[in-house]
């Protein structure tokens, strides 16, 4: 088996692993623990949404990031079936009100469930695309900073 070697700018890299999403999806579990209600981890779910839109859209467009998004939670609908059809019916694919709607209607421990593996699908499907040390220099700006200039590890805890 060829093992594939990824390379920054200093030579190799060590081996890229998804540290950061994973983290969010662990810190939105574990905030749903300590008593969060879905209101509180639906915002924090979509404001990295938000967050990773605004990152993607001027490299990959409109269309990519919807294309994107809407096979995320086709992916994502299958362990979790509320989510597949949250747009179904909808031109716009990025309606994030509809998303939150969606995680607001379920128990915390649920949305943060269903938001971590989202999450988690939209990384593995733009890594297949693009290979993972690209996405992670794409997305490494949502996993640091929100909307109020804290971490995205901050925002969700």
């Amino acid at each position: 088996m060829i093992k594939h070697q990824e390379f920054n700018r200093d030579g190799p890299a060590t081996p890229v692993e998804k540290q950061e999403h994973q983290r969010i999806a662990a810190n939105l579990t574990h905030r749903a623990e300590n008593g969060a209600d879905a209101e509180q981890i639906a915002d924090a779910i979509v404001s990295i949404w938000q967050q990773i839109e605004a990152a993607l859209r001027p490299i990959l467009g409109q269309r990519g990031v919807d294309s994107l998004y809407r096979r995320s939670l086709h992916l994502a609908g299958l362990a979790h079936p509320w989510l597949a059809g949250i747009h179904e019916g909808r031109p716009d694919a990025l309606d994030f009100e509809a998303l939150k709607s969606a995680l607001v209607q379920q128990s915390s421990a649920a949305a943060a469930a269903a938001g971590g593996a989202l999450l988690q699908t939209f990384h593995d499907l733009l890594a297949g695309l693009l290979g993972p040390a690209l996405t992670d220099r794409l997305l490494h700006s949502v996993w640091i900073n929100s909307p109020s200039g804290a971490s995205a590890e901050d925002t969700i805890r």
